[in-house]
């Protein structure tokens, strides 16, 4: 469980993905997580599923998005709901942020 009950976007550090996808953890215990994606323009958030569900906002940039062969460009205030075990991805039109919300919260993001 993350004991910091405040996370303070200056302090909370960035891990590189790679391939133009870095994201932030915000706060998360063993039911949700909170986390911020950044995609720089062309980037690709592969094809996957996984058994958490999934709530995404977009703060900012445009993101085609992917769920279960439904296709839908999405932009700054748009977002979308990836039930668990749907195959999912986005890939980023314009550089921007997403937000993504998992219930229950990714282990497998955690070191």
């Amino acid at each position: 469980m993350n004991n910091n009950l405040f996370q303070i976007e200056s302090e909370t550090p960035w891990e590189d993905l790679g391939n133009g996808i870095k994201r932030q953890i915000y706060g998360y215990d063993d039911s949700v997580m909170m986390v911020k994606v950044k995609f720089e323009a062309g980037a690709i958030g592969v094809l996957h599923q996984h058994h958490h569900a999934q709530v995404t906002y977009v703060e900012s940039g445009v993101f085609e998005a992917s769920i279960d062969g439904n296709v839908k460009t999405l932009k700054q205030g748009d977002g979308f709901y990836a039930p668990p075990h749907k195959t999912h991805g986005v890939v980023c039109k314009e550089t921007g942020v997403l937000i993504d919300v998992f219930s229950p919260h990714r282990a497998d993001f955690l070191k």
